[in-house]
């Protein structure tokens, strides 16, 4: 598929500002499933400073530097990306997920690079009872990509979306303990359940296009920042990516944008400022538009 991603960032002040420092990860990856163009960032007021770079994870990260005092603070990407459904080697989602542990099998090709997703993290702690929970869906010798989708199936299953239940700072053990919490919750819980056993898998950030009920029309901004999980298929140079909110596979609706240890490494836009504000307001609107199917060269 192809979509026009937007992600509008407004946030407003009672008092003026003086400096504003932002360093935002709003750029959609390149890989073999998906392909970008006509990506733009555009700040308001416009920023002294304005930079991209790509960080030790692959990401694109945009950094800016507003010095003009303003009141109000606007950012806003637009890309064009097309999408398509990952397709996975079937002998690597058969391995034993034993095998996708790079502590273990420091010898296996790319578990180097996998071994820092293998460990704990700020925002995913080891949690015995996360380790404990993920034991009924690891079971000695069975395929990874059948482990995994168990996993994500007991998650959905066990755990109910709720937009209030948790915030930004709640830990992987208030989310066991409410049994409830939001994407980025169901996120860090996944990666403490398999990290807790020693595979290695990251948090990735993203959209997904939301599909509107029958008859319905689409609402534009009704979309939001994603996030999930991809496991680490040891040799195949490959990472199984799935949704623990909607229990599925990521594929041709999720846009992926940067990827990490956790929620902290692709923070959309987090930032300094200098002021005397007493009281700000943040507003986020993300819309994922499909345009036209999509068919690689």
């Amino acid at each position: 598929m192809r979509y026009r991603v937007t992600h509008r960032t407004d946030y407003s002040y009672d008092a003026d500002v003086s400096g504003s420092f932002g360093f935002a990860h709003l750029t959609p990856r390149a890989l073999t499933s998906q392909r970008t163009s006509d990506h733009r960032v555009a700040i308001e007021p416009a920023p002294g400073d304005l930079r991209t770079h790509v960080d030790g994870y692959g990401n694109t990260a945009t950094y800016f530097h507003v010095t003009e005092p303003h009141r109000r603070l606007t950012i806003d990407a637009s890309t064009e990306v097309d999408v398509l459904a990952p397709v996975y080697d079937a002998q690597a989602l058969a391995a034993p997920w034993e095998s996708a542990r790079p502590l273990a099998h420091p010898g296996t090709r790319g578990a180097w690079a996998a071994t820092e997703f293998a460990l704990a993290s700020p925002k995913v702690l080891q949690v015995p009872d996360a380790t404990e929970y993920a034991a009924a869906s690891l079971l000695p010798g069975r395929p990874i990509g059948e482990a995994v989708t168990d996993l994500m199936h007991r998650i959905k299953a066990d755990f109910h979306y709720d937009g209030t239940a948790t915030t930004v700072t709640s830990t992987v053990p208030d989310v066991l303990a409410k049994r409830a919490g939001v994407c980025q919750d169901f996120a860090h819980l996944a990666l403490a359940c398999l990290r807790g056993h020693g595979v290695a898998a990251r948090y990735v950030s993203g959209y997904l296009a939301t599909t509107p009920p029958p008859g319905r029309a689409r609402v534009v901004g009704a979309d939001a920042s994603h996030a999930w999980v991809a496991v680490w298929l040891p040799a195949s140079d490959q990472w199984l990516a799935f949704d623990p909110t909607n229990d599925q596979w990521v594929a041709d609706r999720h846009v992926t944008v940067a990827w990490g240890r956790d929620y902290g490494d692709v923070t959309p836009v987090k930032g300094v400022i200098y002021t005397e504000a007493k009281r700000s307001t943040l507003r986020v609107s993300v819309d994922v538009a499909p345009l036209e199917s999509y068919a690689p060269a």
